[in-house]
């Protein structure tokens, strides 16, 4: 007989024959009673990877039962363990488990290896996983030197843990010198790998105790890094002496403290990969730094992350999803982003899957001559390699048994007999792990025990279920009947339903199911019964309920609560003050029905319960006392509602179900109505929607509800001063599931390749799914054919690409939503296209017309609509201008495109250069791409007017020409066919003269303008021609030479002068800030002037009048006649150059600003040179020098009229 696992209920039949159920074969429950032979199964047995703590005795646990009991022996490393050989090892009697004594003497490090225990009887041999021990460690840090840290505040930093190895790895945190641990937020926060990261650094980060600490939880070991010190500075402490103290090391960066955009610390680059095992837990993790801190987003591309499954950890920096799967693969994007940007980074993720049991073999007991088989049902990725072993050794080479045959991961048992029990062991391995499993064959020949004890009582409350327990054996399986009554009537009504182990279980229990059950066990061997009563009971009620009570302090309360309960049960009556016991106070006095409290206290207000208890069941009944003040009344207060209360689901049905509460203090403003909202824990857990509102008077409500939601429900309260807290949430209530109510919106069909057709939808959410097994049924049918509907079941996804389309044919869709109930409603039909492939003609008869020198209009003809192969977006023009050999070796060919939507057949192409050789041709253009190009098409756009002049120069000036230089237009846009070149004289109030037109050859690049006046300002407008006319201006300004023989003193102008004076000249006599500034210097003088005379008549003796003797006052010194000055001046230029006597004369500097000129009647000619100092009280410092003789004039006196600019240039 084979055992086999049963549905897990089966429903007696209701028609006349006797209620009996054949169990099947194959049956999990079913153990073998320890009194009959059987092979050994392993029961208890150490991890697979076993780290063990050095310090303590090492134990290697195997437990094994069977019958004879088992022998045990061990392996290590795959060789045989000799115990006996080794004193320090001991096997516990009766057990196969190992006791290394390594705490006298030796070392855990010795006994590290593979051990597996087999445990062996004559029926077989059952074998353990490989147990791989290993020592855990716990080693110190490597000592390093840390250099200090200093940066600037706002840089981002990295501050290494990097802890040694250890077994099992570290946990590691940070903490100061004090044992506090460091504040984590999102700016600063510690990454999977332990290191401390800072997106910015604030002075406030300063300090010299950052230390990393690894804990091995294994020894119970902390481990201490060294501390490292850093040091936040501003800009404004980093000078230029500390930043050239500062070595590479102690300076942490040069980045600026400026704000920034984000960059990651880690991962780096743009993309990384992650593999993970199915059922871990998968982290992902970015970390960025900026200013200002930037936050951290998590999408997953082409999908969802799992709701119920994904976490966020340190501030959103981790991503973490437990119990991840194959369909967790995929694409991650992690994004950071502050204020300035955002940066994304993409970490593409595999899963794979260690073995995995998908069906472990399960023992099997056969009696002889029957037939069975062991199922090896694992999976993994890559797929696990299956191998069988027989009592621990390789299938392969162990004993020929004519009854086996293996096949796959299946072994197949015909006609076993007594000498086929053995030990069979299934390995699934593959890269990532193995599973191994033990199941046994036993045959036997035994007739039915029932191993339930005889007349076992059952009481059970009437209306509930009961369940009466028949647990069997026997081989072959028995068969079980059940009976009842005395005379032993067959069970033959609709109502029992009988469970794979034999329990039989009454629904609904009802009086009239008191009674005997008799269970009745067959084989071929023999039969056994077992009898069970039955006993019914009324169920406790309390028939008078305690009421909702208002007291005054001080006053005496007493709550009613009467009990109905069965006669043959004792109940036990509890009260129960706010679901905790009663205070233990005088005032609360119990007397069988009542409770009553005296003396009332503020404290004694809240929710009072009673309990009342039997063996079978409990039932309870609550009353709320409010404690108020007594009389005079103190003012109200108004105040939103306080939050209802007690909240109650009651009449569950499939949809809808009543809710009840008790409304909370209305603070003296009348409720007006309650809100009453819901949470689906099992779709959006935390999310709480609007369910329906009612009237304040109602305290219970008629819900509607949707199927396949986990409601709860909660209550809020509305006054004319707003809305209360909610309530505490009501109990879960689950409705059961149903069909689909809707179906996908959104549902199109798009082909993404010429032989494809791609059908998406919007999915249903979990809300909307009504049920467990969302998937969708996607049909389609070409639209213009008589093809039947081709559809195929997909899973809970959004997407479906049906293969082998015609390219660019109409199809009929519709996307139907079901789960594990049954289909949604009929859902609509839309029309989608197969995938579009690239138009096969291009466009004909392609003519340009030219409408001007920058405009053309090109016309073509349409193409057939069957060649267009999808969608026509329009028409695409490519056009270029033909280049030059010498530019087209310079540059590739720069095409031009303009696209014209729809079905236009015309199109404008504006923006041409004239008098240009253009080419172009047309392509259609759809979904896919562009067609052909139809044939070239060239055509010339006329002459246009030129552009500017590309430069214009005056050089060479003299006193009565200046000279041009011009470079021609860049874009001539046509044939050159002259120059007009206009010009008029300035003069010193910026009034213009008459226009003087002139026309220059177009070969031309240079002109020299004679006969003009000297020292005069000229504008220049200056442009070029061609046959279409004039085009755009350029002007210039510039001035000619001032005569050299009439100035006296004035070196003739170099070349840098010539340009200067050819440059237009700004007229700084009539700058408002230039005459403010004379101003300031004439008036400083005069003061210097009356200082110097109060001083000199005081009738002192000074040095100085001894010069003043000696010479004659310069104030009163005629003018010299030769050349109208008042004496010495000099130029800036020279006195910056060699400090030279100054010279007369001056001259306009090559910046075209006239710079202050020194007169040899300053102050400055009264001291020993040109340093001469003032003292804080005005006074010079030094003697009075006598004012030098003038040198003769240098040249012949100037012919030219004297300037505003040249008298304050003396004056100064």
């Amino acid at each position: 007989m084979q055992l086999k696992k049963m549905p897990r209920r089966k429903r007696l039949s209701a028609g006349r024959a006797p209620l009996i159920l054949f169990l099947c074969q194959m049956i999990s429950a079913l153990d073998v009673p320890l009194d009959l032979v059987q092979p050994p199964t392993i029961t208890q047995q150490s991890p697979k990877d076993y780290i063990i703590d050095p310090r303590e005795n090492i134990v290697i646990q195997c437990e094994a039962k069977g019958k004879p009991p088992p022998s045990f022996s061990w392996t290590r490393n795959g060789t045989h363990f000799d115990i006996d050989k080794d004193p320090l090892v001991t096997m516990k009697p009766g057990s196969g488990t190992l006791t290394i004594n390594i705490m006298s003497e030796g070392k855990a490090e010795t006994y590290e290896g593979v051990y597996q225990c087999t445990a062996r009887n004559e029926r077989g041999a059952a074998i353990s996983n490989n147990i791989v021990v290993r020592p855990s460690r716990s080693p110190l840090w490597t000592k390093e030197k840390l250099e200090p840290i200093i940066l600037r505040n706002g840089q981002s930093l990295i501050l290494p843990c990097r802890p040694p190895l250890g077994l099992p790895p570290p946990i590691i945190f940070w903490m100061d010198n004090s044992f506090q641990r460091l504040p984590q937020s999102e700016r600063v926060s510690q990454g999977l790998n332990g290191d401390l990261y800072f997106s910015n650094v604030l002075p406030e980060d300063t300090r010299e105790d950052y230390i990393c600490y690894a804990r091995f939880n294994h020894t119970q070991t902390i481990q201490q890094k060294q501390p490292i010190s850093v040091k936040v500075i501003s800009v404004d402490e980093l000078n230029d002496t500390v930043a050239a103290n500062l070595n590479d090391t102690e300076f942490y960066s040069a980045k600026s403290n400026r704000e920034r955009p984000p960059t990651f610390l880690t991962p780096e680059g743009n993309a990384s990969h992650k593999e993970e095992l199915r059922g871990n837990v998968l982290s992902l993790e970015c970390i960025a730094e900026g200013l200002p801190t930037p936050i951290i987003y998590w999408i997953k591309e082409d999908g969802t992350l799992p709701i119920n499954r994904t976490f966020y950890r340190n501030f959103k920096k981790t991503l973490q999803i437990i119990q991840v799967s194959e369909a967790d693969s995929g694409n991650y994007q992690c994004i950071a982003k502050n204020p300035l940007g955002a940066i994304h980074h993409t970490i593409s993720v595999t899963v794979k899957a260690a073995p995995y049991w998908i069906m472990a073999p399960q023992n099997l007991v056969l009696s002889p001559g029957e037939d069975g088989r062991l199922t090896c049902g694992a999976n993994g990725s890559p797929k696990p390699r299956i191998s069988w072993l027989l009592n621990g050794v390789p299938v392969e080479i162990a004993p020929d048994d004519p009854s086996r045959k293996i096949d796959g991961d299946t072994i197949i048992f015909s006609n076993v007999q007594e000498r086929s029990s053995a030990v069979y062991q299934c390995n699934a391995s593959n890269e990532y792990g193995y599973l191994l499993a033990n199941a046994f064959v036993n045959v036997l020949a035994e007739p039915p025990r029932i191993l339930t004890s005889a007349n076992t009582l059952y009481q059970v409350i009437a209306d509930r279920p009961a369940l009466l327990d028949c647990a069997f054996f026997g081989s072959p399986l028995p068969t079980i009947e059940w009976f009842k009554g005395a005379k032993g009537s067959a069970l033959r009504e609709d109502i029992y339903v009988l469970h794979e182990n034999g329990t039989l279980e009454i629904p609904v229990a009802q009086k009239d199911s008191t009674g005997t059950y008799t269970c009745v066990a067959r084989n071929k061997l023999g039969m056994a019964k077992n009898e069970v009563h039955l006993e019914i009971k009324d169920a406790t009620r309390i028939i008078k309920q305690p009421e909702y009570a208002v007291m005054q302090r001080g006053g005496t309360v007493s709550f009613e609560c009467k009990v109905k309960h069965d006669h043959t049960l004792i109940p036990t009556i509890t009260w129960l003050k706010d679901n905790g016991e009663l205070p233990n106070d005088g005032r609360f006095t119990v007397d069988k029905d009542h409770l009553v409290v005296a003396d009332v206290r503020d404290d004694d207000g809240g929710t009072y319960t009673c309990v009342a208890n039997t063996t079978l069941d409990n039932v309870s009944a609550s009353a709320v006392l409010s404690v108020v003040a007594p009389t005079p009344t103190p003012a109200p207060i108004y105040d939103v509602p306080n939050p209802p209360f007690d909240l109650e689901l009651t009449d569950q049905l499939d949809k809808s179900v009543q809710l009840s509460w008790t409304p909370g203090s209305d603070n003296n403003s009348p409720i007006t109505k309650f809100i009453i909202e819901y949470e689906d824990a099992m779709h959006e857990a935390g999310l709480w929607h609007l369910q329906t509102e009612v009237s304040g008077m109602q305290t219970t409500a008629q819900l509607k509800l949707s199927p396949y939601v986990n409601y709860s429900f909660r209550v809020m309260a509305v006054n004319s001063l707003g809305r209360s807290l909610p309530s505490e949430a009501s109990e879960q209530y689950l409705t059961k599931a149903a069909e689909p109510d809707t179906n996908p919106t959104a549902v199109e069909g798009l082909g993404s390749e010429p032989d494809n057709l791609v059908i998406t939808w919007k999915p249903l959410n979990g809300f909307e799914s009504n049920g467990p097994g969302l998937q969708y049924k996607v049909s389609w049918r070409q639209k213009d054919g008589d093809d039947e509907w081709t559809s195929v079941v997909v899973a809970n996804v959004s997407k479906y690409i049906v293969s082998g389309t015609p390219t660019f044919v109409p199809y009929l869709i519709k996307v139907q939503a079901l789960n594990d109930v049954g289909f949604a409603p009929e859902p609509a039909v839309v029309m989608g296209h197969s995938g579009e492939d690239l138009p096969m003609v291009a466009p004909g008869n392609v003519h340009v017309n030219v409408v001007n020198s920058t405009l053309a209009e090109v016309h073509w003809d349409p193409v057939p609509l069957k060649s267009i192969r999808g969608h026509l977006q329009g028409y695409r023009i490519y056009y270029w201008k033909a280049q030059s050999s010498s530019k087209r070796n310079r540059r590739h060919l720069e095409k031009k495109i303009l696209t014209f939507q729809g079905s236009k057949t015309h199109g404008m192409l504006p923006g041409l250069e004239p008098f240009s050789h253009y080419t172009l041709n047309v392509r259609v253009v759809n979904g896919k791409g562009e067609g052909p190009a139809s044939p070239d098409r060239v055509f010339n756009t006329p002459e246009g007017v030129p552009s500017a002049p590309s430069s214009l120069k005056i050089v060479n000036p003299t006193l009565d020409s200046l000279t041009l230089e011009w470079d021609p237009p860049s874009r001539p846009n046509g044939i050159l066919t002259e120059y007009t070149l206009k010009y008029q004289p300035i003069n010193s109030t910026h009034e213009l003269g008459p226009l003087v037109d002139l026309k220059i050859p177009a070969n031309k690049t240079r002109w020299t303008l004679k006969n003009l006046n000297f020292s005069t300002r000229y504008k220049f407008y200056f442009y070029a021609q061609t046959a279409a006319g004039s085009g755009s201006q350029i002007t210039e300004e510039a001035v000619t030479a001032v005569d050299e023989g009439k100035t006296a003193g004035i070196p003739p102008p170099d070349v840098g002068a010539g340009k200067a004076m050819a440059s237009r000249q700004v007229d700084i006599a009539t700058q408002g800030w230039f005459i403010g500034l004379m101003c300031a210097v004439a008036l400083l003088i005069l003061i210097l002037l009356i200082v110097c005379f109060i001083r000199r008549n005081k009738g002192g003796k000074y040095p100085v009048k001894e010069k003043e003797d000696a010479h004659a006052d310069p104030e009163i010194q005629p003018m010299k006649e030769d050349d109208g000055t008042f004496g010495e001046y000099r130029s800036l230029e020279s006195d910056a150059e060699d400090h030279k006597p100054l010279k007369k004369g001056s001259r306009t500097p090559s910046d075209r600003t006239v710079k202050k000129e020194d007169s040899d009647d300053s102050l400055v000619d009264y001291g020993e040179g040109v340093n001469g100092q003032f003292n804080e009280d005005g006074s010079f410092i030094g003697q009075y020098s006598g004012k030098k003789e003038k040198e003769p004039a240098e040249g012949n006196e100037s012919s030219e009229a004297p300037s505003p600019v040249n008298a304050m240039n003396s004056f100064v």
